[in-house]
């Protein structure tokens, strides 16, 4: 049984952000570029932001709230998602490149020919 591999993730309950110890290796500027873009997500919206790849290496926006966040915007955070996966395409493709062949070890060589 496959359990996704956290990227990072940002609460607004408890003001942090996380960065998985096995992505230490990639670049500053995205490690400082997939903070902003989380802190700036729960600041906005609340919550809990988790990014994760699933089996096949897709990257997963998982969004949770407490029970009793009436400041939850369930709806804002749909939307700030779907906007977040726009403005943000090329970074979230280039890190299911990274994590398919560093991670799950498969010949990404193909999926570079098709860009």
């Amino acid at each position: 049984m496959f359990e996704n591999v956290v990227l990072c993730a940002s609460s607004a309950y408890e003001e942090k952000y996380y960065l998985n110890e096995q992505f230490q290796r990639l670049p500053e500027s995205i490690k400082e570029e997939l903070q902003i873009m989380c802190v700036l997500y729960t600041a906005d919206v609340g919550g809990i932001l988790t990014l994760e790849f699933d089996e096949d290496g897709n990257l997963l926006f998982n969004v949770t709230a407490d029970e009793g966040d009436l400041l939850f915007d369930e709806i804002g955070s749909v939307l700030k998602v779907k906007q977040l996966q726009n403005e943000k395409k090329e970074l979230l493709e280039a890190l299911e490149l990274y994590y398919k062949a560093f991670f799950l070890n498969e010949d990404v060589s193909e999926l570079l020919e098709e860009e």
